[in-house]
């Protein structure tokens, strides 16, 4: 076939050329990048034995968990609703009370890391293997897993950073808009995973404080996302809309959590360090410059240790 021949003489439609182009910019991305690659690859490899693991044995405690994990990540997707219905009222935010909001969240989200899924999850391994050091190693190993998670995804899924512009493959057939929605969506896929694996167990010392604090740190998050998305010309109605949307990755994802955690008894200690390895990687890969870009990394600093601080009375008070 003469690749330089007219598209109506190859016999292909638009949506074929379309396909084509998505598949040869998904294979350049990997050749380009073949460590990474390989990573993902191993990452959904092990989650997607994780997760037939769980589908196979059925989570313990019955529906509970499952149930639990559901209403979890509905909370965090109303508290994502909420903050963007708080744009509508709002004119305008300064660049400064913004960075600290996302600060804030950052804050949150690192605390949540490791007093809701790294310290249980040790004291979890620790009972089942009866040593410290393999404790530590399980943890640590589904820390690894959720970051080439994370970084895979990063790499090939198209999106939009404000500090880094539009990247991924296939990125300049996507509209900017889309590009920046599709950035929070992938911001939100850990934290609603963070969700279902902290109730696979039904143990509500752990998720309860995780899933408060990830509803309390998306208020200020649905908030960031209709600022900048009415910055970048999109009406107050149709921001709103887009950014409750990206919100529904958290229910998602807490289905996806609670079905890589509920099944081999390993499986819930490595599936709360596969989530908070994913959340520290987006809190620093994404977050924590993007509160630094403008000059407010003061600003920033004071409210990502307000925000940690929170979380921490959170989880004592709660847990």
């Amino acid at each position: 076939m003469n690749p330089h021949q007219p598209v109506a003489a190859r016999g292909l439609t638009t949506n074929d050329v379309a396909a084509l182009a998505w598949r040869d910019a998904w294979r350049l991305q990997a050749r380009n990048h073949p460590w990474m690659t390989g990573g993902l690859g191993l990452a959904l490899l092990a989650v997607a034995w994780l997760l037939a693991s769980g589908i196979r044995q059925g989570l313990s405690g019955g529906g509970e968990p499952l149930r639990l994990a559901v209403l979890g990540g509905l909370a965090g997707f109303g508290a994502t609703a909420v903050g963007a219905l708080a744009g509508v009222t709002l004119r305008r935010l300064s660049q400064r009370a913004e960075d600290s909001l996302l600060g804030f969240a950052a804050g949150m989200m690192l605390a949540a890391s490791s007093f809701s899924l790294i310290l249980p999850g040790l004291a979890a391994a620790r009972e089942m293997t009866g040593s410290g050091p393999q404790a530590a190693l399980t943890v640590v190993g589904g820390m690894a897993l959720g970051v080439l998670l994370m970084l895979g995804l990063d790499r090939f899924t198209p999106h939009e950073h404000d500090s880094t512009g539009p990247c991924g493959p296939g990125c300049e057939r996507i509209g900017r808009v889309w590009l920046f929605v599709l950035a929070i969506t992938l911001h939100n896929l850990p934290e609603g995973m963070a969700i279902g694996v902290s109730f696979a167990q039904g143990d509500m010392n752990v998720g309860l404080p995780l899933t408060s604090a990830i509803a309390i740190q998306d208020i200020p998050e649905g908030l960031a996302v209709v600022m900048a998305l009415r910055a970048a010309g999109i009406g107050s109605w149709p921001a709103v809309l887009m950014a409750g949307a990206s919100g529904l990755m958290e229910p998602l994802g807490s289905l996806f959590g609670a079905g890589i955690a509920g099944g081999l008894a390993l499986a819930y200690p490595v599936g709360l360090g596969l989530a908070a390895g994913a959340m520290i990687f987006v809190v620093s890969h994404e977050v924590i410059p993007e509160t630094h870009r403008n000059g407010h990394q003061t600003t920033a600093t004071l409210g990502l240790m307000a925000g940690f601080a929170v979380m921490m009375f959170l989880d004592t008070a709660m847990g």
